[in-house]
């Protein structure tokens, strides 16, 4: 059963489609032609289910797959409902079926709390709500359900597009709330999605003043802390083949960097983040703490000036920071406690996840830990026993071969090895067993970064020099538009470092040797191209930086950045800042609150009186006149309503409209010139409002 409108005091259920016909019948309108047109109250029902649809529709991808497909359906059964004109199933099917529902959210999810419990739940409620609705207040409860499920989807995502849907939601379940609220005929709809972007208009200033105004919240409003956790991806604290490679196939954001200095070459854009000293020949992991290792006093010398950059950090729920390649130790982050280490990682206490945003500066030239005492630096040179013994033969040979060679130079050997020989650069590598450095550099001789670095540091390290992996990320896209570098997930990368008294540790990069592509460009030019399908030009034109394809690409990211930066990371720091830079210029930031308030109550007041005019009637009157001239016909200076409907009569135009306009002119006529009573005034003009439509 269709929700009636809410003038109808009778139920559904008790109007006949004759009846529902005329009710809804615009004037003039020949019965025939009705009969072949949706009656007001299923198109009305139509619109709110449609309505429901878009509010529903950015939950569907993350409710598990029955919830889905239950929601669907139920909204696809009450639309044949209403188009059928067939009854509303009885209380005793949808009690057990809502109640079998939540048993299943409770099954799915171990709980009815929560952020995805609940947004579950009220899927399902809005969906069964649609079946039972019988009543005006039925018709309320659904909008305003709809509006709070609306605005859970901000939950899981608050992107642009996101934001944009939620707009195009929004604003025609407006419209459908107000096709309810007509007692007459109804405006098309088109009339009625502009009264809709009309009211949001108004909505708009007042928005954006309490946005910019109103006292920020620190952290996000919506964020649960048992839900911060979920679905982010970022480098962990090990490294084993096959763990980077899967995470360079993410094209997620990891962090975006503004320089605020003339930014390094790509082939220095190092993001140092975890470094990983020991291998149990497998796994490379952090060398743990425990050892009781006391914490040294580590030297640093850097040269030239320091890079000043402003990074805003993506949520990745991990405590590794990700900066540029040297950076300083000294940093703070708004609402998280920092450590350091030996190694010159830097971390949080607490999993980040959360969007931030700190300055700090680096030394792209610098010298690390030189002087120190090698029997302190033991634990760089530690290989588990039993594994890759062909890799420990080579090593010795290598080191055998040149017996007074230099850390340097044994390191330039290993990399023109890697240079002469057929090593290929490849994110499908095959499985590699319990030897899997002596697979890698005997047998398949294709690899990721990952297995680069871990094998040049074990060749390193069984000729006595020490080494450790540095994982981190590598290069990032500049964007011409904003000067924005975005690194993503897809940017991870390891390299190696190697040590000596007298340079300190030193960068290496293996898999520069193999792919210098990867280090100079990005990794879609190192790695081998992939089938296309015809679409090679197309990729070929988006990788083209001055193509049009990359400019819209760099302009849709600059938008996205811009987005992040001011709508989304718009923080009480930022608030603070910008008012008070606004301040500056009104003297302090209470005047400028000020002045934008007047400047927002004056735009008002002026929009509001070039769009209304003094006398309704009048206004009504001059809006059918601008009508009619689109047509050709102008009402001419001293031309009466009686002798311009006289002239309109010769119009082209359906039985419908010339009936409207007599009927308009008529009453316009008896309200301008003829003694109507007081009482009977707002339902004359409440017509002539109904009729304006129709004459167009």
């Amino acid at each position: 059963m269709s929700a009636t409108p809410p003038d109808n005091r009778r139920s559904a259920t008790t109007v006949s489609p004759a009846e529902e016909t005329r009710s809804s019948a615009p004037l003039g309108r020949p019965r025939a032609r009705l009969a072949l047109r949706v009656t007001r109250d299923k198109s009305d029902t139509l619109l709110l289910l449609l309505a429901a649809l878009m509010v529903l529709a950015p939950h569907l991808p993350h409710l598990p797959l029955w919830i889905s497909t239950l929601a669907c359906v139920t909204l696809l059964w009450r639309a044949a409902i209403t188009w059928r004109g067939r009854r509303m199933p009885s209380a005793w099917l949808l009690v057990p079926v809502a109640l079998a529902a939540m048993a299943g959210v409770y099954v799915s999810y171990r709980t009815l709390l929560g952020r995805d419990a609940g947004v579950a739940m009220l899927v399902l409620l809005l969906t069964f709500k649609l079946l039972e609705m019988h009543a005006r207040r039925d018709l309320f409860v659904v909008t305003f359900l709809s509006f709070f499920v609306l605005l859970t989807s901000f939950l899981y995502s608050q992107s642009m597009p996101s934001a944009l849907w939620a707009i195009a939601a929004l604003t025609v379940l407006l419209t459908a709330q107000q096709s309810f609220q007509y007692t007459g005929a109804v405006p098309p709809l088109r009339q009625r999605l502009r009264t809709t972007a009309k009211l949001a208009a108004l909505a708009a200033p007042l928005a954006l003043l309490l946005f910019v105004a109103f006292p920020r919240i620190q952290g996000p409003l919506w964020g649960l802390p048992s839900d911060a956790a979920g679905a982010k991806t970022g480098l962990g604290d090990s490294m084993a083949p096959g763990s980077l490679s899967s995470l360079a196939q993410s094209d997620e954001v990891a962090f975006r960097v503004r320089f605020l200095s003339p930014a390094p070459p790509q082939h220095q854009l190092y993001w140092r983040s975890i470094v990983l000293g020991d291998y149990d020949g497998r796994t490379w992991t952090r060398v743990p703490r425990k050892r009781g290792l006391e914490r040294l006093d580590i030297a640093i010398h850097t040269r030239g000036p320091a890079v000043r950059y402003e990074t805003t950090l993506e949520p990745a729920n991990t405590r590794w920071l990700a900066l540029l390649e040297l950076s300083a130790p000294v940093l703070s982050l708004p609402g998280y406690r920092l450590r350091d280490t030996d190694e010159m990682e830097q971390f949080s206490t607490e999993p980040i996840t959360r969007r931030i945003r700190f300055t700090t500066g680096a030394w792209t030239g610098y010298t690390l830990q030189a002087g120190e005492q090698s029997q302190r630096m033991a634990r760089w040179l530690e290989l588990p026993a039993g594994y890759n013994p062909r890799t420990l033969a080579l090593a010795q040979q290598l080191h055998t071969s040149q017996p007074d060679a230099s850390p340097q130079q044994l390191s330039q050997t290993v990399l023109a090895r890697f240079r002469a020989q057929d090593y290929s650069y490849t994110l499908e590598p095959p499985l590699a067993g319990r030897n899997a450095v002596d697979e890698f550099l005997f047998d398949s001789k294709t690899g990721f970064c990952e297995h680069y670095a871990g094998a040049y540091v074990v060749l390193m390290r069984a000729m006595g020099v020490h080494a450790r992996v540095v994982t981190g990320y590598q290069g990032g896209e500049r964007n011409p538009l904003d000067g924005f570098v975005t690194v993503r997930q897809s940017d991870a990368h390891a390299w190696a470092e190697i040590w000596t008294a007298r340079n300190g540790w030193q960068r290496v990069d293996p898999t520069a040797a193999v792919a210098p592509e990867r280090v100079q460009r990005n990794l879609a030019q190192a790695l081998p191209r992939p089938a296309t399908f015809g679409l090679g030009p197309l990729i070929d034109l988006q990788n083209d930086p001055d193509s049009w394809l990359a400019q819209l690409r760099f302009g849709y990211a600059a938008l996205n950045n811009s987005w992040n930066q001011w709508v989304l990371d718009y923080n009480p720091d930022r608030q603070r800042s910008f008012l008070g830079e606004l301040g500056t210029a009104f003297g302090n930031w209470r005047t400028a609150l000020a002045a934008v308030l007047v400047a927002g109550l004056l735009w008002l007041l002026r929009w509001q009186r070039l769009r209304r005019p003094t006398d309704v009637l009048d206004g009504l009157y001059a809006a059918f006149c601008r009508q009619q001239a689109r047509h050709g016909y102008v009402r001419g200076p001293s031309e009466g309503p009686r002798s311009y409907a006289a002239r309109l009569r010769a119009m082209p135009a359906s039985q419908e409209k010339h009936a409207a306009m007599e009927q308009f002119l008529h009453l316009y006529g008896m309200l301008k010139y003829a003694a109507v009573q007081t009482e009977s005034r707002p339902a004359s003009l409440a017509t002539l409002k109904t009729l304006l439509p129709l004459c167009r």
